[in-house]
């Protein structure tokens, strides 16, 4: 029996906003802006930073999971779980903050590290999840390999490769590489929403071009059959390098607070207070790698 599925279209596309240097990173961009939730849910920010010194020192987090990817340098963390190491080009950072933990993120040696980081929403009833981190490794990840394509499978499934992450709310994470000319059409659940976010090289994505730096959106489908996107790498001398991610809305209030997302203004003052009150536990005094 062959299965039928629906393409997808693009119904828009962003392109980011670069920022200067702050008082903790070099530069940085937002890639995808938290102006209009309902039009991104269940993904509320993303930006893109290039990091040396002092880069994110100890900060706490309530109520989401965050999705770093490092692209380029080395990423050192710590959290209060215990947890330190390094991150190098192609390793993902997967932290579910759930009901408080407290981080850094800082360049390895105050050197160098390029990242993104996305920001990706949680249903109201595991926000006060018990928090978990996860690091996955270049290595570690799904890997589909097809003439001229990559598919780095780092969360959900595809093409019977599953991936590493453990999520609190499913996702799919992809980063693709396509040669020059080269198509992949990932399959993607109807109810979904998804981006690609062209991180190198341009593209066509469901036949809507897109250059560097640009974000393309599809938003959920009213059909039953499982769809698909189709990529293509459209610059005739270099290879284009993509991210898709798609997961369902979870169309509930969203209220962001600093470093909280919750469902309600009551509930992040109470993730001050608690905070301020200890209750994420003390900030770590970690000594660098």
């Amino acid at each position: 029996m062959t299965t039928v599925t629906v393409p997808r279209k693009v119904d828009r596309v962003r392109t980011k906003a670069m920022g200067g240097p702050t008082d903790q990173v070099d530069k940085n961009a937002l890639v995808i802006a938290p102006d209009d939730v309902r039009n991104t849910d269940p993904f509320l920010l993303m930006a893109e930073d290039w990091i040396s010194s002092p880069g994110f020192e100890w900060h706490p987090h309530r109520g989401l999971e965050t999705v770093t990817v490092v692209l380029d340098g080395v990423l050192e963390h710590g959290d209060s779980l215990g947890h330190a190491g390094a991150l190098e080009p192609g390793d993902v950072q997967w932290m579910t903050a759930g009901r408080g933990i407290i981080h850094r993120e800082l360049a390895y040696r105050n050197e160098f590290a390029h990242t993104l980081q996305l920001w990706l929403n949680l249903p109201s009833d595991q926000r006060m999840t018990e928090t978990h981190y996860q690091d996955l490794r270049f290595a570690d990840q799904g890997m589909v390999e097809a003439p001229g394509v990559l598919v780095r499978v780092v969360s959900g499934r595809q093409s019977e490769i599953t991936g590493p992450a453990e999520n609190q709310w499913p996702i799919t994470c992809l980063i693709i590489t396509l040669e020059p000319g080269t198509s992949y059409s990932p399959a993607l659940p109807p109810e979904d929403r998804a981006f690609v976010f062209a991180i190198q090289g341009n593209a066509t994505v469901g036949g809507t071009p897109i250059t560097e730096g640009q974000v393309a959106w599809t938003d959920p489908l009213t059909v039953t059959d499982p769809t698909t996107l189709e990529l293509t790498a459209i610059s005739p001398d270099h290879p284009a390098t993509l991210m898709l991610f798609s997961g369902k809305p979870i169309r509930q209030p969203i209220v962001f607070g600093g470093p909280f997302v919750m469902g309600s203004r009551d509930e992040i003052e109470r993730a001050y207070l608690d905070f301020r009150r200890g209750k994420f536990g003390p900030v770590p005094r970690l000594d660098r790698l």
